[in-house]
């Protein structure tokens, strides 16, 4: 193994135990502190290290979101897509899977709205498969960060500079950062609280989008099902009625992933029964 890719891991695997400061970090691979500080450069520029007030050193977002991915993101994809076409054939509007990649949500699947008749256009374009959007302006995103813990969610917003937290006041810009930081993790603690979160044009303009969190075996959000539609066709209120069919959707993917939801709607709706579980191997 390359000498510098064995000591970037080793940095990494020791920064899992807590932050470090420079010396530190440069006595446990046994370096010199120019050597240990070009080496925590370059992974901070990749958001793998972020760099604290303090001038420690912790593991940064980019880190979180590649674990994240690469335990959950494929097999999500597999196992909710005949949820999201029997979502999408039910009701007509467009169904959407994203999974949370640091401060950007990544769309993985997704089922095109049928409005055959009208003029509103493609629904849910800036939300194709493969596309991303700033997680802090979207629904999905929304319910994705309200599932992280509090260390993970700070790596988030400390490593990232989301669109929401751009200044937009005559005050010091740190001071309007911090208070708009505030208020999304005011918002995220109201979307934990009640398990879905609405968008009412936030990021696509003239496009409501509703979203509710997949959880795994431990009640971890692994991913988030949406249903998006245009403004014209479906307004919030119209949209938000499909609240039940949309958390019944998204504990009956829970529940062939592995997890334990709660019966609610499923077996009523859906037809799923909790003794279902789906292979991980």
């Amino acid at each position: 193994m390359s000498q510098t890719v064995d000591r970037a891991l080793t940095i990494l695997a020791s920064l899992g135990d807590g932050p470090a400061s420079l010396e530190q970090a440069a006595s446990r691979i046994g370096v010199h502190k120019s050597t240990a500080l070009r080496l925590l450069r370059t992974l901070e520029e990749h958001g793998f290290v972020h760099r604290q007030s303090d001038h420690r050193y912790r593991l940064g977002g980019r880190l979180l979101s590649l674990a994240h991915t690469a335990l959950e993101g494929i097999d999500v994809r597999q196992v909710s897509a005949p949820y999201l076409a029997s979502l999408n054939e039910r009701y007509g509007h467009t169904v959407h899977l994203a999974v949370l990649d640091g401060a950007e949500v990544r769309y993985v699947d997704q089922v095109e709205g049928r409005y055959p008749g009208t003029a509103a256009g493609r629904p849910g374009a800036a939300c194709g498969i493969g596309l991303r959007a700033p997680a802090a302006a979207t629904a999905s995103g929304k319910v994705l960060l309200a599932g992280l813990t509090e260390d993970q969610l700070t790596a988030v917003l400390d490593g990232h500079e989301f669109p929401a937290c751009t200044p937009r006041s005559p005050r010091p810009a740190a001071e309007a950062r911090a208070e708009l930081r505030a208020e999304l993790r005011a918002e995220l603690g109201a979307v934990r609280r009640q398990g879905w979160a609405l968008d009412q044009g936030e990021y696509e303009q003239a496009v409501n989008c509703l979203a509710a969190p997949i959880s795994d075996s431990e009640g971890r959000p692994v991913a988030a099902c949406a249903i998006s539609a245009p403004v014209a066709v479906a307004p919030v209120g119209e949209l938000s009625r499909l609240l039940p069919e949309l958390l019944c959707t998204v504990e009956a993917i829970s529940l062939a992933y592995g997890g334990s939801p709660t019966p609610r709607w499923c077996e009523n709706r859906c037809g799923a029964k909790h003794a279902v579980r789906a292979s991980h191997i």
